[in-house]
């Protein structure tokens, strides 16, 4: 058996880089996909698989790791697949066709995701925030953080931090779509600038140079930090 701080298998996948290469509109909105789990029971669960739900199963299975499960951080089509700009983007729908799992959301975000990816509600596991997500024995908690959209939810493991679109390393989620609020915005990322400041912050979209950061960083110079 592994010591514990060697369990933990954690990954961060490019949309248009690393997987859906040739998808021109994965490229375009650079999705960070993240798989955790537990590299000695070989269950891990997967963040936001959109754009090509298959390849991103073959990647972990690489690694000797099988999908049991799936968070996801709010309903928008470019995280959890389904119409966008016209175009449709493959998803937790298409995933379910390969492997039979439960998709982790916040329970305010239920009816979003159902309307979004047309998904069956059999396959929705409704949480609250602070839940804690056990996968093999790595344990996620799920932190319920609205603004961006009424379920956001981060999520952190082992001194990292899973971000969504609540928070960027320069910036945050918008607040002007459809279920956003400013106000709860504010609060999460209040919340958010609490969690130590050697809690690496990974997001879920690739807006900067970097692709991951130390909180301590992130609230000293995301100038976000400063309105609120």
């Amino acid at each position: 058996m592994a010591p514990d701080n060697d369990r933990l298998y954690f990954r961060q996948f490019l949309s248009g880089r690393d997987f859906a290469q040739g998808d021109q509109l994965a490229q375009q909105m650079v999705n960070f996909v993240y798989a955790i789990g537990d590299r000695v029971t070989g269950d891990c669960v997967l963040v936001d698989p959109a754009y090509s739900p298959g390849e991103l199963i073959d990647l972990v299975a690489a690694d000797d790791m099988t999908v049991t499960g799936v968070l996801a951080t709010h309903y928008h089509a470019d995280h959890v697949g389904g119409s966008m700009m016209g175009l449709s983007i493959d998803g937790i729908t298409t995933l379910l066709d390969k492997v039979d799992c439960p998709i982790h959301v916040q329970s305010e975000e239920t009816e979003w995701v159902r309307k979004t990816t047309q998904i069956s509600p059999d396959h929705l596991v409704e949480h609250s925030s602070g839940d804690v997500l056990t996968v093999g024995q790595i344990d996620i908690t799920l932190l319920h953080t609205p603004g961006h959209t009424p379920g956001s939810q981060c999520f952190l493991v082992d001194g990292k931090l899973v971000a969504g679109d609540t928070l960027f390393l320069d910036g945050c989620g918008r607040t002007d779509l459809p279920g956003s609020d400013g106000n709860q915005m504010i609060e999460s990322l209040g919340r958010l600038a609490k969690v130590p400041g050697d809690t690496i912050l990974y997001p879920g979209h690739k807006y900067s140079e970097a692709s991951f950061s130390p909180m301590s960083h992130v609230v000293k110079h995301n100038y976000i930090f400063d309105a609120i």
